[in-house]
């Protein structure tokens, strides 16, 4: 019995002894694999930069999981992450890879080359990512399969390091470490520290390299865009009240929000940009970056909306624009009767439908925009050519990086987002903005309370701001270089202390009043009237 007993508490103790040594050496093992698929990917997205752009897997994956993700969730990303979308979804793949390899380390270590068939697995899904891209090439697998094979070199290196590191016990071991373990302890960690480095390093070149070595980019930089021959009426002074907190009357380019489809920007050199028109034309017409500067250009001031935007949001923005108006390409091409929609087509395949009328309006300045705010335009913000059409909301005519018109019906064709369940016609909601108290706590006495209103292509008429439950009181209004652009307003309160609540509400130059019904934006933008509560000190 006592035998029994002692050898059973033997067997037992060398067990659980077994099972706790095992614990930390999977945990090694996932980070071994995690280390790899590092490795991996910063290889990948550097071997990416210098024979294919188009190759990056991980932003290749993003873009086939958005295809495939419900119309739903699409929409819920758009309406709740706004700019940040794009860098959540592309953050979430690598965390995936990345989890997904930790798994892989274990398993290797486990089982040679199961680890291995892990990663070919990742491959495959990244390789079908890449060839997916409309922008694809015979080269654009290459990165995902060095990737690849370094993530698994380095993956079978520390695998076996961590092998002599922890070997399988037998039940009569100690916990005394071998030199043999030692050393391999040392050289395990000194790879992963290495591999580490190297990967950082990897990153940061990866990015340097897509930077220098851009061919738009470089060519941006040379590029010096003509004069116009038809000038932008010069911005009044009055436009811009220069109130503390109020948005500037034109917005930086770096400050204009971005919102599109694109995980990985588009990458056009102008030398060998060209847009076609096709469709239902008597003429197709063809016309290259060269081509299109030598037009005489327009400069126009035009505010941009996205239909994302919420009441009080701030996916707006007013800038000067440079550009040839469509309607005289479209002119060339001659639309056959029956044609009431142009399909706009980016380079990466992003489409949106427009009213054909309201790319042949003499009225209205859609242009093909080539500059913004007297520079070239910013590679995030469509280089070398994009759309710019007053009125509108973006996703039924901001197309960047635009490459094809085709001119067809709404009933034979759509943009990106009409099956996703947005309107296809997307004129802009009137609309109006508090820039300024802020929500929180301010001092009592004179405050500025101001803020933008806009009516694209209709232009604002009056502005009115209401404090808690007492009247309308109409504010200042600022000038502004046409009825394309927002305009800012402002009014003086005199403010006391407590708790109020500021309200303001616009009225178009139609003298349309904005609407208070609260709606969100989906599915043709949002309204109502926007509305901040402070505190009075």
């Amino acid at each position: 019995m006592g035998s029994r007993a002692h050898y059973g508490g033997v067997h037992q103790k060398a067990a659980s002894a077994t099972t706790n040594a095992a614990r930390p050496t999977l945990w090694w093992a996932r980070l071994a694999g995690i280390v790899s698929g590092v490795a991996g990917l910063t290889i990948a997205d550097l071997v990416a930069q210098l024979v294919s752009p188009a190759g990056s897997p991980v932003a290749a994956v993003g873009e086939a999981v958005i295809s495939l993700l419900p119309a739903d969730l699409v929409n819920w990303g758009k309406d709740t992450l706004g700019a940040a979308d794009k860098p959540i979804l592309l953050a979430t793949v690598a965390v995936v890879v990345l989890a997904v390899s930790g798994l892989a380390g274990q398993l290797e270590l486990r089982r040679r080359s199961v680890g291995g068939l892990v990663y070919v697995l990742l491959a495959v899904l990244g390789i079908a990512g890449v060839i997916l891209r409309s922008d694809s090439s015979l080269l654009s697998p290459v990165p995902t399969l060095v990737g690849l094979l370094v993530a698994y070199v380095i993956l079978t290196s520390l695998t076996a390091r961590l092998a002599r590191w922890h070997p399988r016990r037998r039940l009569d071991d100690d916990d005394r470490a071998s030199p043999t373990s030692s050393s391999a302890r040392r050289s395990f960690l000194g790879l992963v520290i290495g591999v580490g480095a190297a990967s950082a390093v990897a990153a940061v070149a990866g990015r340097a390299l897509a930077g220098a070595a851009n061919a738009a980019a470089t060519a941006r930089a040379a590029l010096r865009l003509p004069a116009a021959a038809t000038k932008a009426a010069p911005v009044p002074a009055g436009a811009d009240l220069g109130i503390a907190g109020l948005t500037p009357y034109i917005t930086a380019n770096d400050e204009f929000y971005r919102i599109d489809t694109a995980l990985q920007v588009p990458v056009i050199n102008p030398d060998e940009w060209s847009l076609k028109i096709i469709g239902m034309v008597e003429n197709e017409v063809e016309i290259s970056f060269v081509d299109l500067l030598a037009k005489p250009l327009v400069e126009h001031v035009a505010t941009l909306t996205c239909v994302s935007n919420r009441v009080g949001g701030d996916l707006v923005g007013n800038a000067l624009w440079l550009g040839y108006p469509i309607r005289e390409l479209l002119a060339q091409a001659k639309p056959l009767p029956g044609a009431d929609m142009v399909l706009s087509r980016s380079d990466d395949d992003f489409t949106a439908g427009t009213p054909l009328d309201v790319l042949t309006d003499p009225k209205r300045q859609a242009l093909l925009a080539v500059g913004m705010n007297g520079e070239p335009l910013p590679i995030e913000h469509g280089f070398p050519v994009r759309m710019v059409v007053p009125g509108l909301y973006g996703y039924v005519s901001a197309t960047k990086w635009v490459v094809e018109l085709k001119v067809t019906t709404f009933e034979e064709d759509y943009g990106y987002w009409t099956p996703l369940g947005w309107s296809a016609r997307g004129p802009i909601k009137l609309a109006s903005r508090i820039d300024t108290p802020r929500r929180g706590t301010i001092d009592a006495g004179t405050v500025a309370v101001a803020g933008v209103a806009w009516a694209q292509h209709t232009g604002i008429s009056k502005v009115e701001v209401k404090i808690d439950e007492g009247g309308w009181q109409t504010a200042e209004l600022a000038e502004i270089t046409g009825a394309d652009t927002w305009r800012q307003w402002h009014l003086s309160w005199a403010a006391t202390p407590g708790d109020h609540t500021i309200t303001v509400r616009a009225t178009d130059a139609n003298q349309m009043l904005q609407s208070d019904q609260i709606a969100e934006p989906a599915p043709d933008g949002a309204s109502g009237w926007h509305s901040i509560t402070v505190e009075v000190r």
